[in-house]
Order: C-alpha cells, then structure tokens, then sequence
C-alpha cells in the first residue's frame, strides 16, 4: 500500500467544516514573501494544511506512515458522525463528546507549531534525561554488584520512537564501564511525545465540563492551524496560551464550524449551550486569530482577521522556513540513522 505523502496536520475532514460546498476553505496567510500576495486565497481543503512527510519515518530500513494512520485511525474517523450531530444540532453522547475531546487532543500535539513552541524546552530537558538514565544505570550497576547478580540487557523496542543510542566501553585496567549516549532532539521526540499525551496525558480532559458555544449573528468563527487554544486569561492585557490540560480556571477554545465552538473553563461548573455575549465572542474570535500559526481559514473574506493578525511580509524569512520544511524529512532521516 501506498504511504500517505501529504500528511495534514489540520485534517481535511475538520477543515471541510468551514469549506463551501465546493470544498473550498479561504485561506489568510500570516507570513508571505511580497506585499502583492492576495489576502484571501480560496483553496481546497485538500490543498492546505499539510507538509510533505511530515509524519513519515523509518523503521528497520523501511519507511511507515504508522503515525498518519494511527491519527486517522484513532481520532480522526471517528469523529465524522459527531461532527454531523454538531453541525446539525443534534444532541451529543457521552461517547460523542469523549470522540471529540480525542479529536481535540490530537490537534493540539499534531502541528508543527507545537513542534517549534516545544523544541526548545525538549532541548533543555534532553541532558537531564541522559543524566536520570545513566544514574539509573550506575544505581543497577552498584545493586547488582552488591548482590553479585548480572544485569541483564532490557530490549529496545524496533519500533520505538525515543531516538537514542548508549554505548558501553569496558576499562579493564580501571575495572570501570564507560557509557557514552546519543540522542536527536526532532522527530522521534515529537513522536513520542505525541504517543505519551494522547495515551496519558489525554485522560484529564474527559473529567471537564465542555459545551457548544453558537457564535451571534455577524460575529462567525474562523479556525487556523494551530486551533485549539489552551488560555490563561487573567484580563484583555493580560493572558498568554500556555494554559495546562488541568489547570484550574485555564480555558480551552476549539472553533468546530463558523456556528460552533467546542469549550471548557477548568474547574468551573457546566456551561448550557448559548450563544455568548458579543463582547466574548468578539474576545474568542481574537484568541483565535492570535493563537494561529501560520494560516487562518474562514468560510467567507472577514475583515477583521487583518486587523486581529497583521499579516508579516518577509521575503527573507518565508524562504527560510520553506527550506526547512522541504528539507525536514531528509534531516531528521539522516541525523536518526546515523544513531
């Protein structure tokens, strides 16, 4: 079977739910190359929203698309028919809700603004962790020691996502044992970062109170690619997106639809579906905007949108970031299998 090329990391499956009936999203790009770029350009929800190979890996040689299908299979699809009820205004499930909630989940780990926003910290932790394994491993050295046992070597799963490589060197003459490690900080940390948060992590989600908010009249939502908004929000002049998965009084925003928006305020009671004042929905509409990372999409031309998120024109910049992203499977390949 074919591998899955175009991974889409805002799936055409949402993304259709602001389309036309031509399945056609309008797009407001946030960084162009010239000021002569249209604001709005109408595109396909199939045309949007992915980088080539970004999910892509290889695994004994062989290159899988393992992450893009357990996506699909796991969040994705299954979210079709409660999208439906949403759209129609059909009551949702309990299981409806859990169904959304995972989709919701995976869009916060899957996009590459969380790989960049992450990157930096998984740098700062990579030497603490290689620290935490060799005191481990120096701890079971001495143990066994002790007990005059050998250590028998754990198997490394062939499958696994933690790119890291430890090597043993013996000293005889010093009667020591040497470990040296290895480890790329990209791919294979997003990877299994996203494996931990949607298997773990996720489960704090389903004890929050969430609602449908109907957005007023003239005041429709618009999504992004980066569309779901974690948000301490403290004041119009003070609030920032680092909002946690269980911190109390965090809110967590998810535009579903130009009608509907998926919410939750942590710790608080449950909210009846309603359509918010003006004044919040005007405030949601700005997170949204704010929140995105490189594109915003909307059913119709919104005027506003400029004006929420200027758009930056850097030539220099937008060729930077094309180049990366062209190169990022080959780099990421080549760095993991030098290890």
């Amino acid at each position: 079977m074919a591998l899955t090329r175009n991974n889409h990391f805002v799936p055409q499956l949402y993304l259709k739910n602001f389309a036309t009936a031509s399945g056609e999203v309008l797009e407001y790009r946030i960084l162009v190359p010239h000021s002569s770029v249209s604001v709005w350009k109408p595109v396909s929800v199939a045309g949007t929203g992915y980088e080539k190979n970004l999910y892509t890996r290889i695994v004994r040689g062989e290159e899988k698309d393992d992450i893009e299908q357990w996506l699909n299979r796991e969040f994705e699809s299954p979210a079709k028919k409660p999208f439906e009820k949403v759209l129609n205004d059909i009551e949702l499930t309990q299981s409806d809700w859990e169904i959304l909630i995972r989709f919701l989940a995976s869009q916060i780990v899957r996009t590459p603004a969380y790989l960049i926003k992450n990157l930096p910290l998984w740098n700062q932790m990579a030497p603490k962790v290689l620290d935490e394994c060799f005191k481990d491993v120096e701890d079971r050295l001495r143990e066994a020691k002790a007990s005059n046992q050998k250590i028998i070597r754990d198997p490394v799963p062939r499958t696994g996502y933690f790119p890291m490589r430890i090597e043993r060197k013996d000293l005889p003459g010093e009667k020591k044992v040497q470990f040296t490690a290895n480890m790329v900080v990209g791919r294979g940390l997003w990877f299994y970062s996203m494996k931990h948060m949607l298997t773990n992590t996720l489960k704090v989600l389903y004890k929050h109170k969430w609602t449908i908010l109907e957005a007023p009249a003239r005041l429709r939502w618009f999504t992004s690619d980066d569309p779901v908004i974690c948000l301490n929000f403290r004041s119009e002049s003070d609030y920032d997106f680092g909002g946690g998965w269980d911190r109390a009084r965090a809110t967590i925003l998810f535009p579903l639809s130009p009608r509907h928006l998926m919410f939750t305020e942590i710790g608080a009671s449950s909210y009846p579906r309603q359509v918010p004042s003006c004044y919040h929905a005007r405030l949601f509409r700005r997170m949204i905007a704010e929140h995105a990372h490189r594109r915003i999409y909307s059913l119709a031309e919104d005027g506003k949108i400029p004006q929420l998120k200027p758009r930056v024109v850097d030539a220099v910049a937008f060729q930077n970031e094309t180049t990366v992203w062209r190169a990022w499977y080959e780099d990421q390949s080549s760095a993991e299998q030098a290890l």
